[in-house]
């Protein structure tokens, strides 16, 4: 049980391929409330997720960005991260989390996901994919959307990360100053 977390986040790997099983209510259910447990930056809980399984919406939001966001058509649900700007400062941040949370718990209960990055992306040369999804959901200005978190049952499997591959050379370990001082001295 100690290596649970550690093996869960091994085996978590970006699946853009799904099969047409859509997920269970109790599913979904789960991912929302693990997702309302993750925190937040002075516990302002400024998030809202927008849920997408119609199959015409999802090929809409397939098309939001130049590159990369075509898997999204193959998922059975999109999950649209976004957070109130007016409540936090570090909403990046939040957002950032609940989506590894929902990711992680996703993987947990056996189904794939990917994350598709919206802010700071373009649809094309002229418009943003956070003012294209906007548009198609009826976002608010005050929202800004991170990401999209694409889901569903995987129809590819990919080989957990390798724990050697790991680049254990980008740790640094630094002593404490009076630590220092105590070896210089003996």
């Amino acid at each position: 049980m100690i290596n649970f977390f550690f093996d869960l986040v091994k085996k978590r790997r970006s699946i853009r391929r799904f099969s047409d099983q859509q997920i269970e209510q109790e599913k979904i259910d789960m991912l929302m409330k693990t997702a309302l447990l993750a925190p937040t930056s002075k516990n302002s809980t400024p998030w809202h997720f927008i849920l997408v399984e119609d199959q015409e919406m999802l090929q809409k939001l397939s098309e939001s960005r130049l590159h990369g966001s075509q898997f999204v058509n193959r998922a059975t649900l999109a999950i649209i991260v976004a957070c109130d700007t007016t409540i936090s400062e570090a909403w990046v941040e939040d957002a950032a989390i609940v989506s590894t949370y929902i990711q992680l718990q996703a993987e947990n209960m056996g189904l794939g996901s990917c994350w598709m990055q919206v802010r700071e992306r373009m649809k094309d040369d002229e418009q943003t994919t956070e003012n294209y999804i906007r548009g198609l959901l009826n976002v608010p200005e005050n929202i800004c959307i991170l990401n999209m978190i694409a889901l569903g049952y995987k129809i590819e499997d990919k080989t957990p990360e390798k724990e050697e591959q790991l680049i254990m050379d980008r740790i640094q370990k630094k002593m404490l100053l009076q630590e220092r001082i105590h070896k210089e001295t003996f």
